[in-house]
């Protein structure tokens, strides 16, 4: 009998956040497909929020956006006040030396997994490299935990990886075009220490998945949260699991979740 390689499982950002919080949520969410709609104001903020990702990658392209700017005045205002905050990454190097692509896609298989990145822009020249990330939601998250976000280790980590960068000439900066005021801007950047502590916890943590996915085949469901634990009181799970049943306005105030937000491609 001819063996078959390994199918290799995707895994995002938001998945593994999802994983590292709570593992039956994952179940629930990315194995079984169980999602609860979501509600109108939720809807529109994402899809605004994919409208200004699709905005950028037009005018990285060089496509027109008029059209865009002059359908929605939101828009419009966030592209003002963000070309004025940060002018040097709207202008494209005059040299032929730097690299600049929106929506750019990268792999990379660690274990059995096939870990995706979509980086809103990649700037890179023969000494570093910058990946940029626009947020659309109101208020930036701490930094301490805008750093412990798997999208700010699994973005730095897989462009180490996948390039002959070194950790220390790479960066990620997350700008917050909708914040009070003007835009703001989070930036992160990388070193070889930080590098291996993801390497190991990645590892570690996708082991485990192995674990719970070999389990789960023999009808073993994946790990809960311990009792009492906040992450019930907001998940639309919480009846399924037994726990406390979550209510419609906990759901809303919980919006936006920064570890739920995926990345937008176009």
């Amino acid at each position: 009998m001819l063996s078959t390689p390994t199918q290799l499982l995707r895994l995002s950002q938001g998945q593994l956040n999802l994983l590292e919080v709570c593992p039956r949520k994952f179940q629930h969410t990315y194995l079984e497909q169980l999602n609860s709609p979501s509600n109108p104001e939720q809807e529109e903020r994402l899809t605004l929020g994919s409208r200004f990702h699709l905005l950028m990658q037009q005018r990285e392209m060089g496509l027109p956006i008029d059209s865009f700017l002059q359908a929605d005045a939101k828009l419009q205002s966030w592209m003002h006040d963000f070309a004025d905050a940060a002018p040097e990454i709207l202008t494209a190097a005059s040299d032929n030396q730097t690299f600049r692509e929106s929506e750019h896609y990268r792999t990379l298989q660690v274990q059995d997994y096939l870990l995706t990145v979509v980086y809103d822009l990649l700037i890179a020249d023969n000494q570093q490299a910058q990946i940029l990330d626009w947020k659309t939601y109101p208020k930036p998250p701490h930094k301490g935990k805008l750093e412990a976000n798997w999208q700010t280790r699994l973005y730095l980590y897989v462009l180490a990886e996948t390039s002959d960068y070194l950790p220390e000439n790479i960066s990620m900066t997350y700008w917050f075009v909708q914040s009070e005021g003007k835009p703001q801007n989070i930036k992160f950047n990388y070193n070889t220490v930080q590098h291996t502590q993801i390497a190991k916890k990645l590892n570690q943590l996708l082991s485990q998945l192995t674990i719970w996915l070999e389990n789960y085949q023999n009808n073993q469901q994946f790990p809960q949260v311990a009792e009492g634990s906040k992450t019930c009181d907001y998940c639309q799970f919480a009846k399924r699991c037994d726990r406390t049943q979550v209510t419609e306005e906990a759901v809303k105030d919980s919006l936006p979740n920064f570890d739920s937000i995926q990345e937008v491609s176009v």
